[in-house]
This record gives C-alpha cells, sequence and structure tokens, in this order.
C-alpha cells in the first residue's frame, strides 16, 4: 500500500514540477507577460467605524504592488473572522474557497488534502525557491516545512511566524485595589482574597451600579481565558512527549492536573465571583466587552494585551473617559505551579497556515503573492501605515501608533489580516521593533504594555514540535471536539459544587469517546515509532 501511495505522490509531484516549469518560462525578471489574477482570503471582523476589508487604502496597496512587480491582479474575499473554521469548510466543500487562503485551523486543512481538495506546496516551495527570497527570509525552513509529511513530503500549507510568541495574561484593576489598600496579588490565595474583597465592597467601588459588580469575567472559552489559572496545575515534570501526546486542544484540555484548575473556577462561580452570565454569550459578542469598558469588572484572563488594543475604544482608553483618570488594568502574576513557577505555556514560532486549495488554478502566481506579502517593506507599510497618520517617530527613532480614522483605519492589529505570514511587530530591526513594541497601543501608557508582555512571558515553556505526520483520528473531528469541550468546561464551572466531578467526568468521557481518545493513542504510537 506504502508502495501504491510513493508511486501516486511522486506522480502528482512530476505533474506539478511540468506545470511548474511552464509556468515559469513565462516570468520575465518575476514578472508574468500576460497578466494573471488571484482571490485572497481576508478575516471580516465587522468592526464599528472601519472599513471594508476587501477595499480600503491597504488593499489598494497591495493590489498596486503585486500588479507592478508580478503583473498579477488581486482581489480579495471575506470571510468572517469568528466563524472562519465554519466558513472555510463550507467554501472548501463547494469548490469556491479563494485562491490564497489562511486559518488557524490545520485540521480543516488536512481533512480536505486528504479528499485532494488542497494543493502539495512543496513542488513550488522547493522548485522555485530562487524567486521566493522573502517567503524564506521571513520564515525559514522551520515554518515552512513545519508540516511536512515525513513518509510523502508533501506540504499543505506553511506556518506563518508568530513574531510575538505571549498568549496571555491576568488583569485587574489596580485603582479598586489602590481604593481598598490591597496589594498586587502574587499567589491564588490573594487573587481570591482580592476578588472577594471586590464582591464585599461593591457598593464603595461602585456606588449607584453595585449590582453590577462582577469581581472576574470569563467567556463560554474558558480553556482559552483561564489558561494560566488551568495550567498552574500541570505538573512542571510534565515531560514534552507527554504534552504533545495530550497537546492537540490548544487549550491544553488533556494536560494533567487540568482539571483541579476548572474546580477552582467552579469555586469561585458557587462563591458569587464570576460573571454568571458567561456562557449565554458566543463568539464575537460585545455583552462583556461593554462589561468591561463601563468599569463593572475587577478581574479577567485574556490575550496578553487586550485592554490596551482598538485605540479610542480599547478597554483603556474606555475606563478612562467612564471612570477616571486613575481607572486601569494591570497585568498581574498569581498562578504558581507545582514547582513555584508561573508556567506558561508559550506558542511555538507558529502561527496561521496559509495554503492553497486545490480549485486554484494560479498556484505560481498565489505563490509569489505570499512572496510579496513577505517582503521588509510590504509587512512594514502594513504593519505601521503612513507616517503622521497611522504612526509617528519618536526621538530615539521608535514608532509610536496612532489612532487613525477613516480610511486610514487598520482593521485589525497590525494589520495581521493582510500580513499573513507573519503575526507580531517585526520592522526587521531587532532594537527598533522592541523600542517600538511598548508603543504600539495609541493612547496607552507604554508602562502598562511593558508590563504586560513582561508577565506574559515570565517563566515561559514550549512544547517540543514532533513531526509524526498526518494524524488520521484529527481530521474532521476538530469543530465537535472544540463543541464538546466548550460546552461540557462551561457545565462543569456553572455545576453545584457537589455536582462538579460527574459533570465534568461525564464531559470528558464524552469528549474522549467521541475522536479524543483515538488521537490520544494515535499521536502516542506516530510518537514511539519516530524515536525507533
Amino acid at each position: 500500500m506504502k508502495r501504491i501511495l510513493a508511486i501516486l505522490m511522486a506522480a502528482a509531484m512530476l505533474l506539478s514540477l511540468c506545470i511548474l516549469s511552464a509556468a515559469a518560462e513565462e516570468l520575465v525578471d518575476g514578472k508574468f507577460a500576460e497578466t494573471r489574477k488571484i482571490t485572497v482570503e481576508i478575516f471580516d471582523r465587522s468592526n464599528d467605524g472601519g472599513t471594508d476589508p476587501t477595499n480600503n487604502k491597504f488593499t489598494d496597496f497591495i493590489k498596486k504592488g503585486m500588479l507592478e512587480k508580478h503583473n498579477v491582479e488581486v482581489e480579495f474575499v471575506r470571510v468572517p473572522r469568528w466563524t472562519e473554521v465554519d466558513d472555510m469548510n463550507n467554501l472548501l466543500a463547494a469548490g469556491d474557497a479563494p485562491d490564497v487562503c489562511v486559518t488557524y485551523s490545520y485540521p480543516t486543512i488536512q481533512t480536505y488534502a486528504n479528499m485532494g481538495g488542497v494543493l502539495d506546496m512543496n513542488p513550488y516551495l522547493t522548485e522555485y525557491k530562487d524567486q521566493l527570497p522573502n517567503l524564506y527570509a521571513l520564515l525559514g525552513d522551520y515554518n515552512i516545512f513545519y508540516n511536512k509529511d515525513p513518509e510523502t513530503g508533501s506540504v499543505w500549507a506553511i506556518e506563518a511566524l508568530l513574531a510575538e510568541r505571549a498568549r496571555i495574561n491576568t488583569f485587574i484593576r489596580k485603582d479598586w485595589l489602590d481604593k481598598l489598600g490591597l496589594a498586587v496579588p502574587t499567589t491564588i490565595e490573594e487573587f481570591e482574597a482580592c476578588l472577594v474583597a471586590f464582591r464585599d465592597n461593591a457598593e464603595t467601588l461602585l456606588g449607584a451600579d453595585a449590582a453590577k459588580m462582577t469581581p472576574y469575567t470569563t467567556s463560554y472559552d474558558i480553556g482559552w481565558r483561564n489558561d494560566h489559572l488551568l495550567c498552574s496545575f500541570v505538573p512542571d515534570a510534565a515531560t514534552d512527549e507527554e504534552l504533545y501526546i495530550n497537546g492537540f486542544d490548544d487549550r491544553h484540555l488533556l494536560y494533567p492536573g487540568y482539571k483541579e484548575g476548572v474546580r477552582v473556577l467552579n469555586k469561585w462561580y458557587n462563591m458569587g465571583l464570576i460573571w454568571k452570565d458567561f456562557a449565554l454569550y458566543g463568539s464575537g459578542d460585545t455583552t462583556e466587552d461593554n462589561n468591561l469598558k463601563a468599569g463593572f469588572v475587577g478581574a479577567f484572563t485574556h490575550n496578553w494585551d487586550y485592554p490596551f488594543r482598538n485605540g479610542e475604544d480599547s478597554i483603556h482608553a474606555n475606563l478612562k473617559r467612564n471612570v477616571g483618570e486613575d481607572a486601569a488594568f494591570i497585568a498581574v502574576e498569581c498562578f504558581k505551579n507545582d514547582a513555584g513557577a508561573y508556567r506558561k505555556f508559550l506558542a511555538d514560532s507558529v502561527d496561521r497556515k496559509v495554503f492553497f486549495p486545490a480549485t486554484n488554478d494560479e498556484p505560481l502566481a498565489s505563490m509569489l503573492y505570499v512572496d510579496f506579502i513577505s517582503s521588509p517593506e510590504v509587512v512594514k507599510y502594513l504593519q505601521i501605515g503612513d507616517e503622521g497618520v497611522n504612526h509617528t517617530v519618536t526621538e530615539n527613532g521608535a514608532i509610536a501608533t496612532m489612532a487613525a480614522v477613516a480610511p486610514d483605519i487598520q482593521n485589525s492589529g497590525m494589520n495581521i489580516d493582510y500580513t499573513i505570514t507573519i503575526n507580531g511587530l517585526n520592522l526587521f530591526d531587532t532594537e527598533l521593533t522592541n523600542k517600538s513594541k511598548a508603543l504600539n497601543y495609541a493612547g496607552v501608557e507604554s508602562e502598562y504594555v511593558e508590563l504586560a508582555l513582561a508577565c506574559s512571558t515570565h517563566d515561559g515553556r514550549t512544547v517540543a514540535h514532533y513531526n509524526v505526520g498526518a494524524i488520521a483520528a484529527e481530521e474532521g473531528v476538530g469543530t465537535s471536539l472544540t463543541e464538546k469541550r466548550d460546552t461540557f468546561l462551561c457545565q462543569a464551572v456553572v455545576a453545584s459544587e457537589a455536582d462538579f466531578d460527574a459533570i465534568y467526568d461525564a464531559g470528558m468521557a464524552d469528549y474522549l469517546a467521541s475522536g479524543g481518545q483515538d488521537i490520544i493513542d494515535e499521536r502516542a504510537e506516530k510518537l514511539a515509532a519516530l524515536a525507533k
């Protein structure tokens, strides 16, 4: 069987190379003799006051550059950000996916690759390497061939570079601590005591709005929104191999000790410390953010820079307008593991996945697009925009972002929806980039950002990557397992303390029986084979 598969893959690669060679002959200095046209996916975040993600000054910049450099016309196709996995599944199934696609879900790509719905990028990446200098310089072989199958050599997707590997922080209202005479918490016990104090002093802190007091807020996405607490219960001695085998869920659900972290959330919920309605609002809903902006919330866990995003509409800016100049969230470290470390499981240097569907009849033009979007001058312009409009240059040369207005608004931070091969500020000068990071949030004092960045990576750990090839058991179950995970974690948090174990264990059993255990077993088997 493997011999037949190898023959078929070799034939497919030979055909791809023939097509590639024919297409390459039509290039003169990297430019097509006849104009080509490609479609490119762009996330639609439905931002209030934002611009059309398919038609704005930044898309015009990209279109103009691609036409001048490669004689390729670019059309952007919107895909809703918050339902991107479902929408991408639908587009691939219908054969309507854009030529250049982006997703956070590799299992989605693998599923359609196995059905012949995704192009193998390896022939283009290897044969055409000399024409892709920007891509290779930015990503390197590690990210480009991160998903290369060790048996077939196929590359169904390249991994974008995660330039800033900070993931998550816990934030607390510093002005509330000061008003109640509380020290910044450094342990889970001190953090809980602060939440209790917020609850018990609602009238002092919120006056007429005391009934809206929320000591700690979270969302239906329990795993992401409480990661540092949950992972503080993971034994520090857990091996990379163990964490890889149990690490297919990016919320770390199957890491040892995780359940005990969820038990703490259940306890807090029953103590009245957690927003009682957290499970009622789905992805993209703004109710929780509105509570944060209004000043009703004492603490929360989220993306490492979440309070500072979105300029004048950031949580930070709204708090100052709605509550007062002293109102602010600061990052804190409170959750030590059994070794006394504030352990954070940091992401590898990989991010979104860029791939081409099988319906792409311009793979070479598409690959040149991916290279173009990776060039230093393009990345820098998209990230920081125009001086005096999107940013200013400080006396020491650092770049400080400004709150722009339409049509100069960036619909995503640093325009990451356009810089699809990199996520995180990169000015291609390490010193300049580091100086600029803390200034990259318009209207936010740099000390808040510097503290958040330091907290988010302190005592960080990155689990090793093992390239064992495709895990067949992961195909087609990602969405259903995610839904099951989110559902039973929410149920476990809101359960009575007496019912917690029964509800958690039943939910986990269903998760494992629905494909989770098969993934664990296959990962373990393939990792063992890799070690032989």
